[in-house]
């Protein structure tokens, strides 16, 4: 009696086993296959691109007709970088661009670089609340460069600080930047471009963030690219490859982007200010804001279109050390489980279109369960495979799927983009980052999702910090 007890216990933990293990192939399985297509998908748009865009021309062609624009940067304790930054939104070639610095309540002397390098003095400028914040102390405007206004408000938190730069701003459409990034001098003719071809239709448009580290800058410009010369910044060059120029570019093609990245992008005022501006109870404000005005068309049947595009590029500075990257990334993982459950109604649901019948699954898929999917799978399968309690098969068909394809689809991103824009500096360059690709899947992408597991805690808890992210600045990688 006692065996057949054993027996059935045995058989019972041999089928769940391969079922669990199942569970996790398949969710593997499909995220691969979500990737790949995303590759075919970016692939057939940026040789589209490539084809009809034409940089020495952009001045004559967008210029004449281009509707003014406001840039606004949040800034918290961002003293090392933020005169470089600065002025690399000073230097944008674009005809009607205002620069709206706000300093979040900063504890370091962000604000006094700013009123030395900049000759701020307090302006009197007007504006209307339609969005919440936290009180405005001071608004200061350049004697240099009538073009900048800086805004001094108590700390309140990145979104908090972004609806103070709505209110202020008179533009009708407003570019949200990270205080820490460059963008490139053309950055905004070519992001332009749809709000340009379809002016009754798009309210939101992204572009490519690319890492800083390793390139040279002057005067707020990025002068020569190049690639990091620490590991950490160059894995993380692979995965912004991976996931602006290709996954972001693909969505945007199949009508089912939900984020657009708080680092760079321009958004029709009148549509943010319709559904209430930036949420400042959510670290991830960018992608609540999207999903929202999703949301908000779609329920009142309003035409929109929301793109993202792979040409206007905007520089980041990587952070250098596991402590500020697990930090970054766990609030990141906090962000979407927020954003997503706060808007499940939409998931599956017809009434949402694309985006509730394929981007809400899909996000579902990646960003929600990717993460616990995986961990289980690193933490299941070695055990069982040694207990006896799991089919080599099964083992090796998990293996390749997190590495092998994984490789493939990172490879394909690198070779994908030298191909149609350029953007690799050199051939041993590429090669280099080929091997970070295979260094990326063997140790790192495991740390990332455990990172990510730890997001997963931190949403749990309904944990709502920010965290420090400190910076070494932009004038280091010169």
């Amino acid at each position: 009696m006692l065996e057949q007890i054993a027996l059935t216990i045995v058989n019972w933990l041999d089928t769940s086993a391969e079922w669990v293990v199942g569970l996790v192939i398949v969710v593997g399985l499909t995220q691969n296959l979500i990737a790949l297509i995303y590759l075919v998908v970016a692939a057939k748009v940026l040789r589209r691109q490539s084809e009809s865009e034409n940089s020495e021309t952009l001045w004559q062609q967008r210029a004449p007709s281009a509707p003014p624009i406001s840039l606004i940067a949040p800034a918290y304790n961002e003293s090392a970088s933020i005169v470089e930054s600065t002025r690399s939104m000073l230097s944008i070639r674009y005809p009607h661009c205002e620069v709206l610095v706000v300093n979040d309540g900063s504890k370091d002397d962000t604000l006094d670089k700013l009123i030395k390098n900049f000759a701020l003095r307090p302006s009197a400028r007007d504006f209307e609340s339609v969005t919440p914040h936290k009180p405005i102390r001071q608004i200061y405007q350049s004697q240099k460069y009538p073009n900048l206004i800086v805004i001094d408000k108590e700390n309140g938190g990145k979104a908090d600080a972004l609806n103070a730069g709505i209110d202020v701003s008179r533009s009708p459409l407003f570019c949200s930047v990270d205080a820490d990034s460059m963008l490139d001098a053309d950055a905004l003719l070519h992001a332009v471009q749809p709000f340009l071809s379809k002016p009754d239709k798009v309210i939101a448009v992204g572009g490519n963030i690319r890492v800083a580290n390793g390139c040279r800058v002057r005067g707020g410009k990025v002068v020569s690219v190049g690639l990091p010369k620490d590991l950490l910044p160059m894995l993380q060059t692979v995965e912004y490859t991976r996931a602006f120029l290709i996954a972001r570019v693909a969505m945007s093609e199949l009508n089912i982007l939900t984020l657009i990245s708080g680092a760079f992008g321009i958004f029709r005022r009148p549509a943010a200010i319709a559904v209430g501006g930036y949420d400042t109870g959510t670290v991830g404000e960018d992608y609540e804001l999207v999903l929202r005005m999703h949301r908000h068309h779609l329920e009142k049947k309003i035409p929109y279109e929301i793109v993202s595009l792979a040409e206007p590029v905007c520089w980041t500075e990587a952070p250098n050390n596991l402590q500020i990257l697990s930090r970054q990334r766990k609030r990141w993982q906090r962000g979407s489980l927020e954003t997503f459950f706060r808007h499940i109604r939409m998931l599956g649901n017809p009434r949402y279109g694309r985006i509730g019948m394929i981007g809400m699954p899909f996000s579902l898929l990646i960003d929600v369960l990717g993460p616990l999917v995986e961990v289980l799978g690193y933490l299941l399968v070695p055990v069982l495979w040694l207990s006896g309690m799991l089919n080599t098969d099964y083992a090796i068909a998990f293996l390749a799927l997190t590495v092998v394809f994984g490789v493939f689809i990172s490879a394909g991103s690198l070779v994908l983009e030298e191909i149609s824009l350029h953007r690799i500096p050199t051939a041993k360059d590429l090669l280099r980052l080929i091997s970070g690709v295979l260094i990326e899947n063997f140790g790192y992408r495991q740390l990332n999702n455990i990172w990510r597991l730890q997001g997963w805690w931190e949403f749990l808890r309904k944990k709502k910090s920010w965290g420090e992210m400190t910076r070494t600045g932009f004038q280091s990688t010169r």
